[in-house]
């Protein structure tokens, strides 16, 4: 007579294998997806903070703490 040595375990390995599939890619898609979300928006912040720069030959020299 034959009994059934499988166990709960590898029984519930394809559900366990997809289940953590599906971890990985939800958390690449939150990286890839807040990665082209800060990229985009990354030129508004860029283009708001660029400033003029003066010479130093003119004697009007800024320094970074004074544009802040």
């Amino acid at each position: 007579m034959r009994f059934n040595r499988s166990t709960v375990m590898g029984a519930m390995h394809p559900i366990l294998f997809f289940a953590g599939v599906y971890v990985v890619v939800l958390l690449f898609s939150i990286f890839i997806c807040s990665t082209i979300f800060y990229s985009c928006n990354a030129a508004k912040v860029t283009a708001a903070k660029k400033t003029e720069r003066v010479s130093p030959a003119s004697g009007n020299t800024a320094s970074i703490a004074d544009l802040k």
